[in-house]
């Protein structure tokens, strides 16, 4: 078990003991880092969860949700890298060859509902924009079409059993340049967020109002930063009573 994977199990331990395991599977989410270079430092975009969630509540966290049936649906442009996406299927029957696709664009559309951040790219005109539904309404209004090539496939955790909400998250990175509009900040006691935050990545990555799993992702990412080729993707899994690192390749 590696370094990172002992700590998240030792935090698991001490500090968020489930009780008693109830049999809840995991659903299918996505979740996108976005980061800002421009800075000395690269900044990353976290949001503080209402308290009145269930899950994370009070915590910053990336933007991100459960994978919904509309989001296969959605037209898009350009198409995710060939190895981005065979990592994205490592598990997965055939059958759900789309699914990483699928995947990409849940990342998307929850990051335009929590951020009002428009990713991807100017489509015009606009009113030709096919199959769009109803939750994708905001794209076809700014004229803009996700641009799947733009991400990076990252890493990827489920949440442990006894949990209130379990969830097999993907993690993705994209760039901040890659944003086509900036809409109203939606954060607010009403909002999913309370309030939104531009964090310099050493900060985010030690915060104490970051869950630990998003820690260890920052940290996971800034040495994907320094590492040449493109490094295999972590996969943090909690069996046995801990959680294992394993890699996708």
């Amino acid at each position: 078990m590696s370094e990172l994977a002992e700590h998240l199990t030792r935090v698991e331990r001490i500090e968020d003991n489930p009780g008693k395991v109830r049999k809840i599977r995991p659903r299918d989410a996505a979740t996108l880092i976005v980061i800002d270079r421009t800075p000395g430092e690269p900044h990353v975009l976290v949001g503080r969860r209402h308290e009145r969630h269930a899950f994370m509540a009070g915590k910053f966290v990336f933007p991100g949700g459960r994978m919904e049936r509309s989001d296969a649906r959605m037209q898009s442009l350009g198409t995710l890298k060939r190895l981005c996406e065979r990592r994205l299927l490592f598990g997965m029957p055939e059958r759900a060859k789309n699914k990483g696709r699928t995947l990409a664009l849940t990342a998307l559309r929850e990051t335009l509902e929590e951020t009002g951040l428009v990713i991807g790219r100017k489509h015009k005109p606009a009113g030709k924009i096919r199959s769009c539904p109803s939750d994708w309404r905001t794209f076809y209004e700014t004229g803009v079409l996700p641009d799947l090539s733009r991400l990076t496939f990252v890493a990827r955790a489920t949440t442990p059993p006894g949990r209130t909400r379990r969830f097999d998250t993907r993690f993705f990175i994209v760039d901040r340049s890659d944003v086509a509009a900036e809409l109203a900040d939606p954060s607010g006691p009403d909002g999913e967020f309370v309030e939104l935050k531009w964090l310099p990545l050493s900060a985010a990555k030690v915060s104490p109002d970051m869950p630990t799993i998003s820690k260890t992702v920052l940290i996971e990412i800034e040495k994907r930063f320094s590492a040449r080729g493109n490094p295999p993707v972590p996969y943090y899994v909690f069996r046995h009573g801990r959680f294992h690192r394993l890699e996708i390749d």
